[in-house]
C-alpha cells in the first residue's frame, strides 16, 4: 500500500469515526420513516393516476356503447325505409365502435389489474410502515433511556471524583484541626508552667527562687497575723471583765511601785531588738 493510499485510508477511517460519533440513531430512524411515508404517498398518487386513466377509458367505452345503440337504431330505421345502403353504413359504424369497445375493455381490464396490484403493494407498504413506526418508537424510547442512563452514569462518575476530592479535603481539614488543637493545648501548658514568663524575664533562676521565697514568707507572715487576730479576739472577750476589775488596782500599784533599773534596762534592750 502506497503512502497516498494509506493516507486516504486513514482519512476515510477518521471521517467515518467522526460521522459515527455525530450520527444520532433516532434522527436516522426518523429520516427512514419519512422516506417510507414519501414512497407510500407516491404509490397512492400512482394509484390515483391509474384510477383516473381507467375512469377515462370507462367513460369513453360508455360513449361508444351509446354510439353502438345509436347505429342499431339507424340500421333498423334504414331497413324500414328500404334503404339497405344506409343500413349497411350504420352496421359498419356499429362494428367499428364494437371493435373500439373491445380494445377499451382490454385496456380497462389491464389498468384494473395494475390498480389491484398497486393497491395490494400500497397496503403491504402501509403495514410495513406501521410496523416500522412501532419499532422506531420502541428503539427511540430505548435509545433515549440508554442515553439518559449514560448521562446519569457519567454524572455519577464525575460526582464520585468530586466526592473523592471532597473527602481528601475533609481529611486535610481534620488533620490541620488536630494539629491546631494540639498546638493550642501545648501553648496553654507552657503558659501554665511559666515558660513564657521565663523566656521574656531578665531574672535568672536564683532571682526567681529568692522572689518566690520572699513571697512565701510574706504570705506566712500575713497568715500568722490573721491567726493572731483571731486568737486575740477570742481572749479579749474573756478577759474584758478582769481587766476592768484590776484596772484600778494596777493604776494604784503603778503609782505606788518603785522603778527597778534592771527591768528598765531589759525593756530598753527588747525595744532595740524589735526596732532592729
Amino acid at each position: 500500500m502506497g503512502i497516498l493510499s494509506r493516507a486516504s485510508y486513514v482519512v476515510r477511517s477518521k471521517l467515518n469515526s467522526l460521522l459515527n460519533r455525530a450520527e444520532d440513531p433516532t434522527e436516522t430512524l426518523e429520516y427512514s420513516y419519512e422516506q417510507m411515508r414519501d414512497e407510500l404517498q407516491e404509490v397512492k398518487q400512482g394509484i390515483a393516476d391509474l384510477t383516473t386513466q381507467k375512469k377515462r377509458l370507462e367513460m369513453q367505452k360508455r360513449r361508444l356503447e351509446e354510439n353502438v345503440e345509436k347505429h342499431n337504431e339507424q340500421a333498423r330505421e334504414a331497413v324500414r325505409q328500404d334503404r339497405e345502403d344506409l343500413a349497411r353504413q350504420a352496421l359498419e359504424k356499429k362494428q367499428a365502435k364494437m371493435s373500439q369497445i373491445e380494445d377499451l375493455e382490454a385496456q380497462v381490464s389491464e389498468l384494473q389489474s395494475t390498480q389491484d396490484d398497486l393497491v395490494e403493494q400500497k397496503n403491504e407498504l402501509q403495514n410495513r410502515i406501521e410496523e416500522f413506526r412501532t419499532k422506531k418508537e420502541t428503539m427511540k424510547a430505548r435509545y433515549e433511556a440508554a442515553e439518559a442512563s449514560s448521562r446519569v452514569s457519567e454524572a455519577m462518575t464525575g460526582v464520585g471524583d468530586e466526592m473523592n476530592d471532597v473527602s481528601r479535603a475533609i481529611d486535610r481539614a481534620e488533620q490541620e484541626t488536630d494539629e491546631m488543637e494540639a498546638r493550642s493545648e501545648a501553648m496553654d501548658e507552657l503558659a501554665d508552667t511559666g515558660a513564657f514568663d521565663e523566656a521574656i524575664s531578665d531574672k535568672d533562676k536564683i532571682d526567681r527562687e529568692l522572689s518566690s521565697g520572699r513571697t512565701d514568707a510574706a504570705v506566712d507572715s500575713e497568715l500568722a497575723t490573721l491567726k493572731s487576730d483571731v486568737d486575740g479576739g477570742t481572749e479579749e472577750t474573756s478577759s474584758t471583765t478582769a481587766e476592768s476589775e484590776g484596772e484600778n488596782k494596777t493604776n494604784s500599784e503603778s503609782e505606788t511601785s518603785v522603778s527597778d533599773p534592771a527591768v528598765e534596762t531589759e525593756l530598753e534592750e527588747l525595744r532595740d531588738d524589735e526596732n532592729n
